[in-house]
């Protein structure tokens, strides 16, 4: 790399030799801790290579995909693996990502006949990857997706009365539970990407982990589970599930050098946008390069940035494909970085988190790690969740670099010093300890838990997190104390068959008693994504000349209304509420939002700044949002992100009367403006 990079002498590892969480070895103490070898591991013997998992044209002939499954190492442990999970109800299997296990292990059940009965269930953090290992393996065993193997995604449903393997996001298997916490259904559950620990994620350990014990004593039918990982806290996914086994399955990783910068870098984008072009004016065409980025916004600003750029090089630079790629982009777009780059282009994928783990993407040579994430964090004596973008653990570090040796040998630059480095968490915090409970809460009490004070949480969030979490619930009018017992109301069970936040959910359910469904419905669907509007660096100003045509002085909840009136009629209805519209009537929309977002509430002080009204947590006015320039006295807002300061994104503007008639109780004390 040229100097200005600053980057001193690589480190070559490779990483199942590197990070502490690779250990071959059988953990002290460790019982029936099974070792199994795959042979290919540590890049030895002919470069073998694993298709891209959704391919967008048509299979390959029969012996090709054959010979494809034969190549993967987990192939050469299929006899010893399924001798194993034949007799166990539990187990934990760690295996790197390419390895072939999320693919080939449910095929493998599936021929040995193991878990015939029913339906073998593969669960995956994002939809992307449900989707894209339910088209690969579908394609491996010739048959049409929806018939033997489906998958099952928010608003997407690809399965039949024939599927007998089924790729579907845990929290579609949360919502399954809701209705059968049994899950009757299934007869095998493979709990996929274990080591991400997102919420829904450890509430699905419980829920699984409940439903095998209870269908245990009632004779039914068992429930085996596989939690499977590229990585994890062995001894502890181990315990939760009593002491189940832990089978190490070898990966095909190739050396990898690591190169760190010399000097912390201030700003990540300018330092991960020299690298890039560096790379590629040095690199051939066909090694293809995958930067780590926070989330959308960082991401559409830096590949429009790299497609102008790209179209001023000198000569005999190759041509670039830059691809985003996040979770709430369109399969159909997202299903683009497994494509092969023409002749002569060279794939530039420029990504959230979402390509640490959970897909494998062939061609990467280089990696380029910015060492950031976004990551929510809450404060449950504050009641305040706030987006902030922070330092990744070492493990997502080490996940992040093994991208670059999936193929041959690689290479990972990391934008920060080693110094800085070791100083980075081992571990990533689970989610389920750093997050607002509330949907938590009320998931488990939909499900008829006895106690959900006492549910089996593999990590235990604080009392604190877990007493915020039901006070906000009762606030807004979601559960009672009956017989000393935590119980949903009414209203509360109608809020938990909505998969959204609870404050959205009881926003939709008020809508018609302030006549605004039709509004309500639009706002909360565009508030489900990350953003609407795209906004480029470049063209901010054109963006901003645009943006005034539908700009509301009430906030950016009625700007988005604008947008969506302006794009297209709503129509349809099925719901069992009526679809009434506030018929130009913006006061009706915003009592209903104030009616519900009232925990999430600021109001201007007296020296100008903000301040959130029960916590007096100072906040501002996101940039973004159409009130920047503007100072109403009081607000709701969506969310919290921290960058330089705590900003209030998604803002309207509210009349402090209408928060006490939603909250009397809570307000009373809390609101100055209420009593004038």
């Amino acid at each position: 790399m040229p100097e200005e990079a600053g980057f001193p002498p690589a480190k070559k590892f490779r990483p199942s030799a590197g990070p502490p969480s690779r250990a071959r070895s059988c953990p002290p103490g460790r019982r029936a801790v099974m070792l199994l070898a795959a042979g290919a591991g540590g890049g030895g013997g002919g470069r073998r290579q694993q298709p891209p998992l959704a391919q967008p044209s048509a299979s390959p002939y029969p012996e090709a995909v054959e010979q494809q499954r034969r190549n993967l190492p987990i192939f050469q442990a299929r006899g010893q693996l399924l001798a194993q999970l034949r007799n166990l109800d539990s187990a934990v299997l760690i295996g790197e990502t390419g390895s072939g296990k999320t693919t080939q292990i449910p095929q493998y059940l599936y021929e040995a006949g193991i878990g015939r009965q029913a339906i073998i269930a593969v669960t995956q953090p994002r939809r992307v990857a449900a989707i894209s290992l339910a088209t690969r393996v579908s394609d491996e065993k010739r048959t049409e997706l929806g018939k033997l193997v489906g998958y099952t995604v928010r608003f997407d449903d690809v399965t039949s009365d024939d599927t007998k393997i089924k790729f579907l996001t845990d929290g579609m298997l949360l919502r399954e539970a809701i209705s059968d916490c049994l899950l009757r259904k299934y007869s095998c559950i493979i709990l996929d990407e274990a080591h991400e620990r997102t919420l829904h994620t450890d509430v699905l350990f419980g829920v699984v982990k409940a439903a095998q014990k209870r269908r245990k004593e009632l004779g039914k039918l068992p429930l085996k589970v596989l939690v499977m990982s590229a990585t994890m806290d062995v001894d502890l996914f181990s315990q939760y599930f009593n002491g189940a086994p832990v089978l190490y399955l070898e990966g095909r990783q190739h050396p990898i050098q690591i190169f760190y910068t010399k000097q912390p870098q201030h700003d990540y984008l300018h330092a991960a946008l020299v690298s890039v072009f560096q790379i590629h004016q040095e690199a051939p065409s066909s090694h293809d390069i995958l930067v780590f980025l926070t989330g959308q916004e960082e991401i559409e600003a830096m590949s429009k940035t790299c497609r102008d750029i790209a179209k001023h090089l000198p000569d005999g630079c190759p041509s670039m494909l830059v691809l985003p790629l996040y979770a709430s982009l369109p399969y159909a777009q997202q299903l683009r970085v497994f494509q092969r780059a023409p002749k002569g282009y060279r794939k530039v994928i420029i990504s959230t988190n979402i390509a640490e783990t959970s897909i494998t993407i062939t061609g990467i040579k280089y990696v380029v790690d910015t060492g950031m994430v976004k990551a929510k964090k809450y404060n449950p004596d504050s009641g305040l969740e706030v987006l902030a973008v922070q330092r990744v653990s070492k493990t997502q570090a080490w996940q992040r670099t093994g991208r670059a040796g999936r193929e041959d040998s690689g290479i990972c630059y990391r934008l920060y010093t080693e110094d800085e480095f070791e100083k980075f968490e081992k571990m990533t915090v689970p989610e389920i300890q750093r997050c607002n409970l509330a949907s938590v809460m009320l998931q488990l009490l939909a499900m008829k838990i006895p106690n959900v004070l006492t549910f089996d949480f593999m990590s235990k969030p604080s009392p604190d997190h877990i007493q915020a979490a039901i006070a906000q619930l009762e606030l807004l009018g979601a559960l009672e104390h009956r017989d000393g017992q935590l119980t949903l109301t009414p209203m509360g069970r109608k809020m938990a068959a909505f998969p959204l936040e609870p404050k959205f959910a009881k926003t939709i359910l008020l809508s018609p008693k302030f006549h605004c469904t039709e509004e309500i419905l639009t706002i909360v669907a565009l508030l489900s994504v990350d953003s609407i509007l795209y906004n480029p660096p470049s063209r901010r100003d054109e963006v901003q000349s645009v943006r005034k045509k539908f700009v509301s002085s009430e906030g950016d909840h009625l700007t988005l209304l604008n947008v969506y009136r302006t794009f297209k009629n709503t129509g349809g209805n099925k719901m069992s509420m009526p679809i009434v519209s506030s018929r130009g009537d913006t006061e009706s929309i915003r009592r209903c939002l104030a009616h519900s977002l009232f925990t999430s509430t600021a109001e201007l002080q007296p020296d100008g700044s903000y301040a959130t009204t029960d916590t007096h947590q100072p906040v501002a006015i996101h940039p973004s949002s159409v009130l920047f320039h503007c100072k109403p006295a009081c607000v709701v807002y969506t969310e919290l992100l921290f960058t330089s300061k705590c900003y209030m994104r998604d803002l309207c503007v509210v009349d402090a009367e209408w928060l006490y008639e939603a909250a009397p109780d809570f307000f009373r004390k809390k609101l100055r403006t209420a009593r004038n």
